[in-house]
């Protein structure tokens, strides 16, 4: 799926969900934590949400404190995923398939919607799921905005094992 990047110095990583308020900061959050000590590749993560709602504003406090009670320690600033981190993303994760549906839209050619995945699919429970199929929903990351700390968790459960099976995929040959 992605083994061509395990050939670059520095593989480039969006997370994005669509406010980049909870979901997205929250996988940078984990991706960038557990790849800090990595020298090749070296891991940039950088997340941005499919809508402007929340621009220059920092994570969700709920997301926020789940991922710092887990230990990771980020520092986030929401942006807009734009047509232009085609160019400067080796890699882009989306959360849910109207992330995925937002940001293939704004492709322009095949090499750029190949940069396109579910974050769930390197779950390795789920790897098996073709996002076009009838059960692309399984790849979904629920958003988990405004619910209780335990929506936060779950999120942030589902995050780990993908951020877990991505790593894997990255560092075997």
């Amino acid at each position: 799926m992605i083994k061509h990047l395990k050939a670059l110095p520095e593989i480039r990583i969006n997370m994005v969900c669509m406010g980049n308020i909870c979901r997205s900061p929250m996988a940078a959050a984990v991706l960038s934590n557990r790849t800090s000590d990595w020298i090749s590749p070296k891991i940039t993560v950088e997340s941005s949400g499919t809508g402007a709602w929340h621009v220059g504003q920092g994570p969700h406090p709920t997301s926020q404190k789940v991922w710092e009670n887990a230990g990771y320690r980020y520092t986030h600033s929401a942006r807009q995923f734009q047509s232009s981190d085609f160019f400067t993303t080796d890699l882009i994760l989306v959360m849910d398939s109207s992330n995925f549906k937002n940001v293939v839209n704004l492709a322009d050619n095949d090499e750029s919607r190949n940069k396109v995945f579910y974050l769930r699919s390197f779950d390795p429970t789920l790897c098996a799921i073709n996002p076009m199929s009838a059960e692309y929903f399984k790849l979904e990351v629920p958003d988990p905005y405004n619910q209780s700390i335990e929506a936060y968790e779950s999120t942030l459960a589902m995050i780990e094992r993908a951020v877990d099976g991505l790593l894997q995929e990255l560092q075997h040959p």
